[in-house]
């Protein structure tokens, strides 16, 4: 997902073969992945403080955002209007450095996923951070499984998160977010905000594997958007036609933010 990376600074500049050598085996670090549509964010805001809470709690200060949106603006170029861009900010030898990538825009597969269960928590689920080989080698796992995303479980099969996805539930009245250790993906906040608005039950419950039969529908959310769920191993779950509606429908009134 996501195309070939077509341009990477650091810190403002084009990378140079040695900087990329250098950060290639760093696991010291914090990003976010946005979509830039007509060079335009939906909730920038949420990714500025997401980097930004995270810098503190992993090197001590605040980011400088006047900065970070200057890097942003500076690897797009002039010409790029849509593209898929991600911030890191990692330890490097005289401190930490900001490295943006700029690749082709991404967009949500809109068929039904297939996902596959692990017995696996994110470090820090908190934390949006680089270096998780876990997380990389479950989904890997779960695409050559045939499944389009791995399940994150901790113990008594609870649901956490997905490798690079949350996941909700429908209750049929409303959502049911996991209350288990999770990254919480900025879609995930823009719908929180966008659906409490519109007057939509929402509520945080431990969700189990076990309790998957008792739902009317799931939905996984990243950058790229929202998709529906089909499967999750070898159970198959309905969609709530409505609740996606919902969805879509307060996803796609968020304001998109001028980067």
């Amino acid at each position: 997902m996501g195309g070939t990376v077509v341009h990477i600074e650091i810190d403002g500049r084009s990378a140079t073969v040695e900087q990329l050598s250098a950060a290639a085996p760093a696991g010291y670090g914090h990003f976010t992945a946005m979509q830039v549509r007509n060079r335009q964010v939906r909730g920038l805001r949420l990714h500025l403080d997401r980097l930004d809470a995270a810098n503190r709690e992993m090197f001590g200060a605040g980011v400088d955002t006047a900065a970070l949106l200057g890097h942003i603006r500076h690897a797009l170029g002039e010409q790029t209007q849509d593209a898929s861009v991600r911030v890191y900010v990692y330890e490097a030898p005289d401190g930490p450095a900001v490295m943006v990538t700029v690749r082709p825009p991404g967009t949500m597969a809109p068929d039904l996923w297939r996902l596959q269960t692990v017995p696996y928590q994110r470090s820090l689920a908190h934390i949006k951070h680089i270096g998780d080989f876990g997380q990389g080698y479950y989904r890997r796992l779960a695409h050559a499984n045939g499944f389009d995303e791995a399940l994150l479980t901790g113990p008594d099969g609870i649901v956490c998160e997905g490798s690079i996805t949350n996941i909700g539930f429908s209750d049929g009245a409303g959502v049911v977010w996991p209350a288990a250790p999770a990254l919480a993906g900025i879609t995930m906040q823009i719908l929180e905000r966008a659906l409490a608005a519109r007057g939509v039950p929402m509520r945080r419950a431990p969700v189990r594997v076990s309790d998957l039969g008792s739902f009317a529908g799931a939905f996984v959310t990243n950058s790229h958007g929202i998709a529906p769920v089909g499967h999750v191993d070898e159970h198959t779950l309905p969609v709530d036609g409505a609740l996606m509606r919902a969805l879509t429908q307060a996803y796609e009134s968020a304001g998109w933010d001028r980067v």
